[in-house]
C-alpha cells in the first residue's frame, strides 16, 4: 500500500518549531492527541519561559469563553518574555454566531505578533464550512492548520521500537504489527500498553505472547479473536471470549456490530480468494495501512465458504433488526445462540 502522504501543515508545524520561527496563529485538529499534545509541549517550552506560564500561558475553554475575553487575553502583553501563548480548546469556529464570528475575523486581521494563537479541536471534529467564505478565507491567511493523523506503518514501527528502547526492552517487526492490530495504531492508546507490556516481559526481546498477556485489546481485535474462533468452528472458545465481552459491560448492540463488520471482512478475503485477488486488494477495501491484518483475514477466510460467508451476514442483519424493533429481547442470550449457529454451520 502507499505510503501516507504526510499533512502539509504538521510538516510545517515542525519546520517551525526547528527554525524557531513559530506563527502567530494555528488550529489543531485529527485523531492523534498524543502527537497533538507533544508539539503543543513544545511549542509552549519555546515560547514560555519556566515560571512564567501564569503569565504567559492562558489555556480557555473555547465551549465557555466570551469573544471579548478571548481579544483580552491575545492582547494581554508579555511578562518576561518575548511572546505569549493562547490555547482555545473546543471553539467551534463554524458555529459562532455572527457577531462573536466578526470580532474572531477582525482579531485574525490584527493578531498581536507578541502572541501565538492555538485553536485546539480536541472533543469536537474539524470540519470547515465553505458557506462561511470570509472566515474560510481568513483561515487560510492567518492561520496554519494542522491535522494530526495516525502515523503510517513504517514510522509507527520505529516510534513503537524507541519506546520499547528507552524502557530497555527491544522488539520487532512482527510482534509491532502485532501490538498495532490489538491495541489500535493511535499513540495515545499505545503508550500506557507499551509501558505494562515492557515491564512485564522477561527477555530483552518482547515477543507476541507477552503481548497477548497483558495487553487490553481493542474491540475490533476481540471481535476478530471471537469470529476467528467461530471460522475454525470452536464455539467454546468463541463463547468464552463473548463472556469475557459481557462481564466487562460492552454493549451487546456494540458487540454484533463489531462482529458483524468482521464477518464483512473475512467475506470480502474470501471473495479475494475465489476471485485470484491479493491482499493489496483487501489493503486497499478497507483502508489498511499494514499487510498484518489482511494476512489474518485471509488465513480466517480459508476456513469457510462464499455461502458460509453469506449466511452468517444474513443472520447478524436479522438480529441486528431484532435488537431494534424487538421489545423485551434477550440480546446477551441472542448473542449466544448467534455464535452457537454459527459455529455448527461452520
Amino acid at each position: 500500500m502507499a505510503k501516507a502522504t504526510p499533512d502539509k501543515g504538521y510538516q510545517q508545524l515542525k519546520s517551525d518549531l526547528a527554525a524557531g520561527t513559530i506563527a502567530p496563529a494555528y488550529l489543531f485538529h485529527g485523531e492523534e492527541s498524543y502527537l497533538r499534545e507533544y508539539y503543543l509541549g513544545a511549542m509552549k517550552q519555546a515560547l514560555v519561559p519556566a515560571g512564567f506560564e501564569e503569565f504567559n500561558y492562558h489555556r480557555l475553554d473555547g465551549r465557555a469563553m466570551s469573544m471579548a475575553q478571548l481579544v483580552e487575553t491575545v492582547e494581554a502583553m508579555p511578562m518576561m518574555a518575548e511572546r505569549t501563548m493562547v490555547v482555545v480548546v473546543d471553539c467551534d469556529l463554524f458555529k459562532l454566531p455572527e457577531a462573536s464570528r466578526s470580532v474572531l475575523l477582525t482579531l485574525l486581521e490584527d493578531l498581536p505578533s507578541y502572541c501565538c494563537l492555538v485553536f485546539v479541536y480536541d472533543r469536537l471534529e474539524y470540519k470547515a464550512d465553505k458557506k462561511y467564505k470570509k472566515l474560510c478565507a481568513a483561515l487560510d491567511k492567518h492561520v496554519r492548520v494542522v491535522a494530526f493523523r495516525t502515523a503510517d506503518k513504517s514510522d509507527l514501527l520505529n516510534w513503537i521500537r524507541r519506546r520499547f528502547r528507552a524502557l530497555g526492552k527491544d522488539i520487532d517487526a512482527q510482534a509491532g504489527e502485532h501490538l498495532i492490530f490489538l491495541c489500535g495504531s493511535l499513540m495515545t492508546g499505545l503508550v500506557p500498553e507499551i509501558e505494562k507490556i515492557a515491564s512485564y516481559a522477561r527477555g530483552e526481546r518482547v515477543t507476541i505472547a507477552d503481548i497477548d498477556a497483558v495487553a487490553d485489546p481493542i474491540l475490533d481485535a476481540v471481535a476478530f479473536q471471537l469470529t476467528n474462533a467461530v471460522t475454525r468452528g470452536d464455539y467454546n472458545a468463541a463463547a468464552e471470549i463473548l463472556g469475557r465481552l459481557l462481564r466487562q459491560q460492552e454493549e451487546p448492540f456494540m458487540i454484533l456490530g463489531a462482529v458483524g463488520k468482521e464477518l464483512r471482512r473475512i467475506y470480502t478475503a474470501r471473495i479475494a480468494l475465489d476471485e485470484g485477488r491479493g491482499k493489496q486488494w483487501l489493503m486497499e477495501l478497507w483502508g489498511m495501512r499494514s499487510d498484518y491484518p489482511a494476512r489474518l483475514l485471509l488465513d480466517a477466510a480459508r476456513r469457510t465458504t462464499r455461502a458460509w460467508c453469506e449466511h452468517s451476514l444474513q443472520l447478524c442483519q436479522r438480529l441486528d433488526l431484532r435488537m431494534k424493533s424487538e421489545k423485551g429481547v434477550d440480546n446477551a442470550g441472542e448473542l449466544k445462540l448467534l455464535l452457537m449457529e454459527l459455529a455448527q454451520k461452520r
